[in-house]
């Protein structure tokens, strides 16, 4: 046990202390040059991966199928029955995923150390690619449901920031807000999820949530009413982060990061945490066959919308991105129909290989083309499945509907965004009369600041 109590920390440690090292230097004005970072970056995936693997080998000869790490409670109220307990667990779900972070993260920033060799954002890139592996790491391995709440957040501040990371533009500040916004729909059910949680239960500790049993033999310690109701905001939480329906079209907005954050996020391991999540509460789906019926129909709905948008896109990261959706639906049926090792091996694989295809999209249309003279004419393009059996009217249909995406962020900022912003300005106007009354007259200085409408009118005057 005291082997691998310091395997453990060194696994949850070595992202940590990476965090540490670039951010202290970054804040203190002195950043370190480009071969220290990879240095230091590679050092910290180099030992997290060893650790990772030890435990994994330890697991395997001994037989023990579940090993706690315990860190204590940080927090504890008595009087509100809350306390914030730190626990890591090492079992069967949490080391292939995480041994999976480190090997993708390490293959990432080797590729990144030379694709943004010289870029003025080189530091910051590392920064928040630090946060993200040190969030997934944190995630993978967390026995509380409020640890994978903090490692749930860090991953997703990261990849937000990461796809605006162009920021002298326009285009990738407003898609890395859009998919901030998602994100925050997506945190507010897992947070209510939480609540319930210890409500229902008292505890936060998937152990006793989850039963006795290593995973995924656990049973919830919850009724089937009870499951439906928390069951229904972390299958919230997983459609958010994992872009299922209706939440698709963030997905596309992120490949306006660099190449390396969109291979190991979107196209890797941040695309496929919601179903990770949910194969963490596969007893809570067990519990309640409404909930696994909707599981299984999300799946369904978000692999055939992909299939569709993929085979319409017009560049090659887009069609990645769908096609990597796809997948992800598919696995998250595949959950929802009870299956649990079966959709661990196809996040593996899948991860795996979409990663290698988003590194190889650089390069991929410079060969295209250079086939293409080589052989003095075009390649021949498959047809689509539907072409030989549907008549061309549905066709033309099917093929509007899929260029338009489905239209899903359309319905999304029709029944989410706009009664929001209805909402908040109808509280800014209840508060400026109040403020008005109050004050006898104009209570904003912003009023008396002339808009960019007013300063036109009077241009053209």
């Amino acid at each position: 046990m005291t082997l691998f109590q310091i395997l453990g920390i060194l696994v949850v440690a070595s992202p940590a202390v990476l965090v540490a090292v670039l951010g202290m230097t970054t804040v203190s004005g002195w950043p370190m040059s480009e071969r220290a970072t990879h240095r230091w970056t590679f050092g910290a995936v180099g030992i997290g991966l060893a650790a990772s693997i030890a435990v994994l080998v330890m697991m395997l000869t001994s037989g023990d199928r579940a090993l706690p790490l315990d860190a204590g409670q940080w927090v504890s109220i008595p009087e509100e029955e809350f306390h914030f307990h730190v626990k890591f667990l090492f079992d069967w779900l949490s080391v292939p995923f995480v041994i999976l972070t480190f090997l993708l993260c390490g293959t990432i920033g080797a590729f990144a150390n030379r694709y943004l060799h010289r870029e003025p954002g080189y530091q910051r890139f590392s920064m928040c690619y630090a946060l993200f592996m040190l969030g997934m790491v944190v995630s993978s391995l967390a026995g509380t449901i409020e640890v994978l709440f903090c490692g749930w957040e860090l991953v997703g501040l990261s990849s937000a920031l990461l796809v605006a990371f162009f920021h002298e533009r326009v285009a990738p500040v407003r898609n890395g807000q859009w998919v901030w916004s998602v994100y925050r729909i997506s945190d507010a059910a897992f947070l209510i999820a939480a609540l319930a949680l210890h409500h229902l239960t008292g505890e936060g500790d998937f152990d006793l949530m989850m039963g006795a049993g290593p995973w995924p033999e656990g049973v919830a310690a919850l009724t089937p009413d009870q499951a439906l109701f928390v069951g229904s905001l972390l299958l919230i939480a997983a459609m958010g982060k994992s872009a299922l329906v209706p939440f698709s079209g963030w997905l596309p907005r992120a490949m306006e990061g660099p190449t390396p954050s969109s291979a190991v996020f979107y196209g890797a391991l941040s695309v496929h945490l919601g179903a990770f999540l949910l194969l963490r509460v596969s007893p809570i789906l067990e519990r309640s066959a409404i909930l696994s019926a909707a599981v299984m129909v999300v799946g369904f709905l978000t692999a055939v919308t992909a299939a569709a948008s993929a085979r319409v896109q017009t560049d090659i990261k887009s069609s990645l991105a769908y096609a990597s959706l796809t997948q992800v639906g598919v696995i998250v049926a595949e959950i929802g129909l009870g299956l649990r090792v079966i959709p661990l091996i196809h996040i593996i694989g899948h991860a795996c290989l979409r990663s290698l295809q988003l590194l190889r999209a650089p390069s991929l249309l410079r060969d295209y083309h250079t086939l293409e003279n080589a052989i003095g004419g075009h390649l021949p393009h498959r047809t689509t499945w539907w072409s030989a059996w549907l008549p061309s009217e549905w066709r033309t249909r099917l093929y509007r509907l899929s260029l338009d995406r489905f239209s899903l962020d359309g319905w999304l900022e029709t029944i989410v965004v706009r009664p929001f912003v209805a909402m908040f300005q109808w509280c800014d106007r209840a508060e400026r009369r109040w403020t008005d009354l109050l004050a006898g007259g104009r209570s904003r200085e912003s009023d008396d600041v002339p808009t960019h409408e007013t300063v036109v009118e009077e241009l053209k005057l």
